[in-house]
């Protein structure tokens, strides 16, 4: 097991954590309003990083769902709704990354796609799934610039300084984590 799979996958869901608080400050209207963005609007935007979410860590936990699962765009266009099925699907890849068998960097994991399955390494896998979800939580906290909620801080994890460590504990706190959950005695 690589010992940064799993504080990159408490990273992932602290971020998704609170990027979604910051994006349930809006209103339907605000979350639906057509953006400049690859998906036209917050909550499309939101959904797709979910989608991708749902796609890949399936994969990673060992099925082959394939994208005919997830036809549709906005499968939760309710914010309450979103968050928790992003809350859930958060908490599998931090299951998947704690799992040694599961998260050995050499495993070949089988993606479901329209010409076929692709194998794909473990390690590689999951580096392309944080950094999509990296890239698309950034085009939202960019269209959150354009409404009236501020974008969250989102750059604040891994470090140990206290500053940081205050920031993020009551975040950790509401989502029933702490530091010594993601990072044990370290």
């Amino acid at each position: 097991m690589t010992p940064l799979f799993a504080p990159q996958a408490y990273n992932n869901a602290w971020s998704n954590y609170r990027l979604h608080r910051a994006c349930a400050a809006l209103d339907p209207d605000e979350l639906t309003a057509p953006l400049p963005s690859f998906f036209g609007s917050i909550i499309a935007t939101l959904n797709h990083i979910l989608i991708v979410d749902l796609f890949y860590v399936s994969a990673l936990e060992g099925a082959c769902v394939g994208p005919a699962a997830f036809v549709e765009e906005v499968p939760h266009p309710d914010m309450s709704i979103l968050r928790a099925a992003q809350r859930d699907v958060d908490r599998r890849l931090i299951a998947v990354t704690e799992d040694a068998t599961l998260s050995d960097p050499a495993r070949l994991i089988q993606i479901a796609r329209d010409r076929g399955v692709q194998e794909e390494r473990f390690d590689r896998t999951f580096l392309h799934l944080i950094q999509h979800q990296i890239h698309h939580r950034g085009q939202v906290h960019a269209l959150l610039s354009m409404t009236p909620v501020p974008p969250p801080q989102l750059d604040e994890f891994y470090m140990a300084w206290d500053d940081d460590a205050q920031r993020r504990a009551p975040d950790l706190t509401d989502m029933g984590l702490s530091d010594a959950d993601i990072w044990g005695g370290r």
